[in-house]
């Protein structure tokens, strides 16, 4: 640990990972709380495999149309959205199965990532560390960039947070109240889709499922405020983050793995201590009786 916070003192790249994955953490927390309570985690994944083909398109008229600009995180924004509202509307106007549309979007933004992947000239590492998740790659531009989307998802969290858990626990009686149920879940699926590609940078896209979700799980079970269970989340983000960082940067191991396999072993433990301390009062309980 000691070696880990020397080397970020003095090195540009170790501060960049540790404020990103700071910053990502409470866009995780947040989203992720929702993620759990709605129940909507296969959504998350078939997001986060959809942005691939954004990703891959946008490199793509970066290298051969000469489009520099365009860098593949706008790619993954406009694709995140995307199947955010193709999700959103077939779930609830649609006559196909939800598991169906989610499933279709999974793959084909998979395929179309690899196919413009493949018709890019060159070593495409930048997008093999998205797929993957290369944290310790993040530069300047890139943190500002994830910073504004997290006040983005954080303040249209605070401005509609009643609306939206109230959506999370009761779609039919939250219409009765006169909410606007389909704005708010598609407006949720959105943010969540931002969360996203934010994610993707930290863990990669094929763990990013994983770290949008141990955390709330873990914080529910401390707390059954949703306010609550958010705030630890973030914490509990923060911890992961910084703590794989740590664990991951002596023996020179993949940092997104290290934070996901952290959140792991602390989702177990707690889950685990959670079924004895229930099975020890129950045993109480009918010793008692």
């Amino acid at each position: 640990m000691f070696e880990f916070l020397e080397a970020a003192g003095q090195n540009a790249f170790i501060r960049n990972a540790l404020l990103t994955g700071i910053l990502a953490s409470v866009s995780c927390g947040i989203i992720g709380t929702y993620v759990v309570t709605k129940r909507i985690a296969s959504i998350t994944g078939a997001i986060a495999h959809f942005i691939l083909g954004g990703m891959g398109l946008a490199r793509y008229l970066q290298i051969v149309h000469g489009w520099e600009a365009l860098h593949p995180l706008y790619g993954a924004i406009v694709s995140a959205m995307l199947a955010a509202v193709i999700i959103g509307m077939v779930t609830l106007r649609g006559d196909e199965r939800e598991d169906t549309i989610i499933g279709a979007l999974w793959a084909v933004g998979m395929g179309v990532g690899l196919f413009f992947i493949s018709k890019t000239p060159g070593y495409n590492a930048e997008l093999m560390g998205y797929l993957f998740g290369n944290i310790l790659m993040v530069s300047g531009r890139d943190l500002w960039f994830i910073a504004g989307l997290d006040i983005l998802v954080a303040g249209v969290t605070v401005l509609f947070f009643n609306q939206m858990r109230a959506i999370c626990f009761d779609e039919e009686f939250s219409r009765l109240r006169g909410i606007r149920v389909e704005l708010y879940y598609i407006l949720l699926l959105m943010i969540t889709s931002l969360t996203v590609v934010l994610l993707v940078t930290v863990v990669g896209i094929v763990m990013v499922i994983a770290l949008l979700t141990l955390p709330a799980v873990i914080a529910g079970y401390f707390t059954r405020s949703m306010s609550g269970m958010m705030i630890l989340s973030v914490v509990f983000s923060v911890i992961f983050t910084t703590g794989g960082l740590a664990l991951s940067y002596k023996p020179n191991l993949p940092a997104g793995a290290t934070i996901i396999i952290l959140a792991g072993i602390a989702y177990f433990a707690v889950m685990i201590g959670s079924g004895v301390i229930k099975s020890l009062r129950r045993r109480h309980i009918n010793g008692v009786s």
